[in-house]
């Protein structure tokens, strides 16, 4: 399948790819819809295992912001950026000035912002380029780091999902398997270990995993063992597609909810969760803390009202569950159709302004 039919199918509506030889800079970025408004998603920095594998990400993750976004009642679409690379060790000044001259060329349909393997001083790097850029330092007027905001959004959905597993929303005692310990994950873990929850962490990274052991007390295990640990939950908070196959057959957890983006490696593993009573919060439900806070930096950023949205998760997540309920649908489903519902009434309205707008000149066109 050619890329055209891969964007075709997803009705995606732009994908750039960029390149700085002097700098080393090789990215993509992917704009899947902009009906509510200009694609805002982070830039992630990874190493890829082929110019392919990152293109496809790019794509995935933006369509997963265009439905973060639109459930999260944010007049904004979707997009998202990825650049290949390690992010321990390419890293450059350049590298980031190149990327933020491409954002700047589009004009305004794309807003970036910080996500794995960058940080506010990559964004402010990108700012000295352009103004489509969110999550810089707090000395240009800005929300900075959003990751605390996106870790805050995933403690409050968890609380939502253990009410409705266990009936309860207090995670004290609870067993909380927690895959990659990044900087989201890692103040997730401080809010987990302050309620008397109990962690268990894997990461690739070593001396992320010391840093959870050594502050929260937390038990370390292999990444290949964590989704098989006897927890209560299961927080996927690395990359995605943790929930598939060969997981589900050893997973233990009675609730999935974590950071992670793309957690499904297929809708149908969301179905499996759903047969199997496991209580799953949908990724771009849980982790839109991050995206709602610096949304907020485009209305002049005021941290009490980004984060009294942020806790509205909580409440998001309560309807999603009823929803899957009363209607006996996956949680995953439930939140598709509250998106794409605001997503298609955007549309027709649009669609009515248009029409009553060409009725309108061509009566001018009649009458002159």
């Amino acid at each position: 399948m050619s890329w055209f039919e891969v964007m075709e199918h997803h009705d995606y509506e732009e994908l750039v790819l960029c390149q700085d030889k002097a700098s080393g800079l090789k990215a993509i970025i992917a704009i899947h819809d902009t009906t509510l408004g200009p694609a805002l998603g982070g830039t992630r920095m990874w190493t890829y295992a082929s110019e392919e594998a990152a293109i496809e990400d790019a794509l995935r993750l933006s369509r997963g912001m265009t439905y973060k976004n639109a459930v999260s009642g944010l007049n904004l679409g979707g997009g998202k950026a990825v650049i290949i690379g390690d992010p321990r060790r390419d890293k450059n000044e350049a590298m980031f000035r190149a990327f933020g001259r491409y954002i700047q060329g589009l004009n305004g349909r794309y807003v970036t912002a910080e996500d794995v393997g960058t940080s506010e001083e990559d964004m402010n790097l990108i700012y000295q380029e352009t103004d489509y850029v969110t999550g810089i330092s707090p000395s240009y007027g800005s929300s900075g780091n959003p990751s605390p905001a996106t870790a805050w959004g995933v403690y409050r959905g968890m609380k939502a999902a253990a009410k409705e597993a266990f009936g309860t929303d207090l995670l004290e005692g609870k067993t909380v398997a927690v895959q990659g310990v990044g900087n989201v994950a890692m103040s997730l873990c401080k809010y987990l270990y302050e309620e008397g929850a109990r962690l268990i962490v894997t990461d690739i990274h070593k001396d992320s995993v010391k840093q959870a052991v050594d502050r929260f007390g937390a038990t370390a295990v292999d990444p290949g063992e964590i989704t098989g640990v006897e927890c209560d939950i299961y927080a996927p908070c690395a990359l995605g597609g943790t929930i598939n196959d060969d997981t589900l057959k050893t997973l233990k957890a009675k609730v999935v909810a974590g950071c992670a983006n793309n957690q499904l490696l297929e809708p149908r593993h969301g179905d499996i969760l759903h047969e199997t009573g496991i209580v799953y919060a949908p990724d771009y439900v849980i982790n839109a803390g991050g995206v709602i806070n610096i949304a907020d930096e485009l209305n002049g950023y005021n941290s009490e009202r980004a984060w009294s949205k942020i806790g509205e998760i909580y409440t998001s997540l309560e309807k999603i569950f009823e929803t899957s309920r009363t209607e006996g649908i996956a949680t995953y489903i439930a939140a598709d159709r509250l998106a794409e519902r605001r997503i298609e009434l955007m549309k027709n309205t649009r669609s009515t302004f248009l029409q009553q707008g060409h009725h309108a000149l061509s009566a001018r066109r009649l009458r002159g």
